[in-house]
């Protein structure tokens, strides 16, 4: 199924309609990616599998479709054409492995598609079988601090140096790439300030993005963006831009997602798109996940009636979450789904 041609805020709309009213949105890839044997220390991170391992980030989206995932998130989080240039390649190498990315994904949608066809599966244990279910490819955008790799996606602080020309100016090309790269919409991910909310919304008009895009924030406090931008000004900013389909939440600790949605619902009328992590915390200095507050997946699913509740209709895991996680949830949604009907 593909939405570019359905006006920017009615595509994710439709696609919720066509898909019975609610969506599951995939989970981690950077931990599944390592769990199939990739190293990934390295500034480039999960897209350093661009260049070395496309196979593997294949195999994950696979895995993720298998679980019940609708909404397939590309490996371009990390992705960025200066990223790539530091690393010695060219601009024209770098805008190719942007639209790689995006391609990996899709070629993983047409290989779930064929097997369903075939009716065969992976994992004959599997239950979650949607057969010919819409299945969107989301090209990923992270953010200013995801390409720095020194943690700041979670403080929100790029100091002052770091206008809104120099932040629409570093993402602009990447997501010229993006939007022509065969991807159904774009996800602006873990946003951790209204300075580069604002910058991606001007990004939008500016350059005319013919496909749909979600807004998705971060929050430590679930108040706040990490910032201190309220989360209710920042998806002020994405409900003002036409070109936004859905507005939401990712890579936050499950706890904070309830009031995070009624904060945005106060701002939006726009589907809400959350995808927590695992409630564990990132250390920006270490570079890896502290253990602290982590939940089991079901415990990570048991939110999940409190999410529909409070209006969030696109629901997956960000960073820390598995397949198993997904396929919990995509159970779930699936009865909440039968009986709505």
């Amino acid at each position: 199924m593909s939405i570019a041609s359905v006006e920017p805020s009615w595509a994710i709309s439709d696609f919720l309609l066509k898909s019975g009213g609610y969506a599951v949105v995939d989970g981690g890839l950077a931990t599944e990616l390592e769990r199939h044997g990739a190293d990934l220390n390295d500034p480039l991170w999960s897209a350093k599998c661009l260049i070395s391992s496309p196979h593997l980030i294949r195999r994950v989206h696979l895995d993720y479709l298998e679980a019940g995932a609708s909404i397939i998130i590309s490996a371009s989080y990390q992705a960025t054409i200066q990223g790539f240039e530091a690393k010695g390649l060219s601009r024209d190498e770098a805008e190719v492995l942007l639209r790689r990315s995006v391609e990996v994904a899709c070629e993983a949608r047409d290989m779930y598609y064929e097997t369903c066809t075939k009716g065969s599966w992976d994992d004959p244990k599997n239950e979650v079988n949607l057969g010919q279910r819409p299945i969107l490819v989301a090209a990923s955008v992270g953010s200013y601090g995801a390409y720095l790799a020194d943690g700041s996606e979670y403080s929100g602080d790029y100091g002052k140096s770091v206008t809104l020309e120099i932040l629409k100016d570093f993402h602009r090309r990447r997501v010229q790439v993006l939007a022509d790269s065969g991807a159904d919409l774009i996800a602006f991910e873990t946003i951790p300030n209204k300075l580069e909310a604002k910058a991606y919304a001007e990004l939008l008009e500016e350059e005319d993005i013919k496909i749909p895009a979600w807004f998705s924030f971060n929050s430590k406090d679930g108040i706040n963006a990490p910032s201190g931008d309220s989360i209710s000004q920042c998806a002020s900013i994405a409900d003002s831009c036409g070109h936004v389909a859905a507005v939401g939440i990712n890579c936050t600790p499950p706890r904070y997602i309830h009031g995070l949605i009624q904060s945005i619902k106060k701002v939006t009328n726009k589907p809400i798109v959350v995808y927590p992590n695992s409630g564990e915390t990132y250390d920006g200095i270490q570079k890896k996940w502290v253990k602290s507050a982590g939940v089991e997946d079901e415990d990570f699913v048991s939110y999940v009636g409190e999410w529909l509740e409070a209006g969030a209709s696109l629901i997956g895991g960000c960073c820390r979450t598995t397949p198993n996680t997904i396929r919990a949830l995509s159970r779930t949604l699936l009865s909440k789904s039968a009986l709505s009907k």
